[in-house]
């Protein structure tokens, strides 16, 4: 049961539907930039590595602010991510290879990662088994991508964050619409 007060706030928040939307269509087009597999396809990737790193410099700052210790090491990885922020801004093909250059360490560490999470969560997890196969098929991929030279590296990477952003914009247009259809259905009641 929830309060009038929590309903219209679900009302409210579910009006920027159009957000995810909007999100979703800007997903689209990035895929579609980026698997054409041209010079824009570097460029845009790399665009992306610097809006990560901007993104992962705000949150540093803000973390800061908020903890009672360890100010320094947040400043010090805020200072960092910006650089490398302006870095990829300035010099985004630059910052495609070096991402290729360490593809294979960061497969295996996420893959890694990604096995822990799923043996560690079985118990109340149904699908671990899912996470449990990702996980391998990373670390397979990033044993490979050790291996080889830099284009197998580039396609690589290109189809990942193509597709990536392919499903990522499909995904935040079908939550996009079924907020939409939630706002309606609290609109009128």
């Amino acid at each position: 049961m929830t309060t009038m007060s929590e309903r219209e706030a679900a009302r409210e928040v579910s009006g920027l539907w159009w957000v995810f939307l909007v999100t979703g269509i800007l997903w689209l087009i990035i895929s579609l930039v980026v698997l054409r597999f041209d010079d824009r396809s570097i460029t845009t990737v790399g665009v992306i590595i610097g809006v990560v790193f901007a993104v992962a410099c705000v949150n540093e700052f803000v973390t800061m602010g908020l903890v009672q210790t360890w100010k320094w090491l947040h400043a010090l990885l805020g200072v960092v991510f910006a650089l490398g922020a302006l870095w990829a801004f300035i010099q985004p093909e630059e910052a495609f290879w070096a991402l290729a250059s360490v593809l294979g360490f960061l497969l295996i560490f996420k893959g890694a990662i990604d096995i822990i999470e799923a043996t560690m969560t079985k118990e109340y997890n149904h699908l671990w088994g899912l996470g449990l196969a990702a996980g391998i098929i990373e670390v397979l991929l990033g044993f490979w991508a050790s291996q080889q030279y830099y284009p197998a590296r580039a396609a690589l990477i290109i189809i990942w964050v193509g597709f990536m952003a392919l499903f990522r914009g499909i995904g935040e247009i079908v939550i996009a619409f079924r907020v939409r259809a939630e706002h309606k259905h609290l609109s009128a009641t």
